[in-house]
């Protein structure tokens, strides 16, 4: 499955003489969208191959892939478990627009501590687990494994052979990794995080061996789930001049950064960039609903 690639046009491109492409990943799928839709593929295919029933993973409250999965599992006959960070979303977790989707489509939930919830990767804790849930097909926190970055492989087609540089926001790492091994020699990739902290580069080496990428860190806006007037600002604006949505925590962190470089002369006229729109449309609702307790503006819908 492809997405289309959809032109931008705002006076301050054709200012600075670069073109932007977004390449439509929230489309390729209602509920599976972007890169999530990427990474579940080959995992729900493995789980099938071994005979498991039940897919368990971790996620936030907002979490896109939590969502993902849950429609993913309901869609091809798999249980799935979601491990949710935060003991006191147990109480209320049908008021959180993300959690009540997900229950709707089949997941049930083991809400965990913070504390615990650190413990995700270390043996021990999964062993617990495993005990009390299992046997289950175990996805990590945001889907990034190897079978994830394969199916982010296949998000540049031959037609993105004609773009010099590639834009993606970052998670957990798996989405650039599989941008940056189908890319082609002459590409730059830039990675945007949507977490503070430059860990992500290990991260991302232990899926790829190719060296023409980079990670600008300044546009996560204070980090994971962060947000500013500025920022919904951008995205309200976005949408109103494109008709293209964006999310708070990925790819409208992302154009806000790719189109501040742009005003700042940090690409060579000529430069034609390739944005990739990882999807995430879902946490809208679980965002807006913060704003509103805030009385900040709301992103529009």
């Amino acid at each position: 499955m492809q997405a289309i690639n959809q032109e931008v046009d705002l006076s301050i491109l054709n200012k600075k003489q670069v073109s932007l492409v977004v390449k439509r990943e929230d489309l390729i799928h209602p509920f599976i969208s972007g890169n999530k839709y990427r990474k579940l593929k080959y995992n729900i295919l493995d789980a099938k191959q071994k005979g498991l029933d039940t897919i368990l993973t971790f996620g936030g409250a907002y979490s896109n892939h939590i969502a993902a999965t849950a429609y993913a599992g309901n869609l091809f006959g798999i249980k799935t478990i979601g491990v949710i960070r935060g003991e006191e979303l147990s109480q209320n977790w049908m008021l959180n627009p993300t959690l009540s989707q997900a229950h709707r489509h089949g997941m049930d939930f083991k809400f965990i501590s913070r504390e615990a919830y650190r413990r995700k990767t270390e043996t021990s804790f999964l062993e617990l687990l495993d005990k009390e849930l299992g046997p289950y097909y175990l996805i990590p926190e945001g889907g990034t494994n190897s079978l994830a970055v394969k199916g982010c492989e296949e998000i540049l087609t031959p037609a993105d052979k004609d773009f010099n540089v590639l834009c993606s926001s970052v998670g957990t790492g798996g989405t650039l990794a599989g941008i940056i091994n189908s890319s082609l020699h002459y590409q730059r990739i830039i990675g945007f995080p949507s977490l503070k902290g430059d860990f992500l580069k290990k991260d991302i080496r232990n899926f790829t061996a190719k060296e023409n990428w980079e990670i600008n860190t300044n546009y996560h806006f204070g980090g994971y789930a962060k947000v500013s007037e500025a920022l919904i600002g951008f995205i309200n604006y976005f949408k109103d001049k494109t008709n293209i949505p964006t999310d708070p925590i990925y790819t409208g962190k992302l154009l806000y950064g790719i189109l501040d470089l742009v005003k700042n002369d940090y690409f060579k006229p000529g430069t034609k960039i390739l944005a990739i729109h990882s999807g995430g449309l879902q946490g809208i609702a679980g965002m807006n609903l913060v704003l509103k307790k805030k009385n900040l503006p709301l992103i529009k819908v």
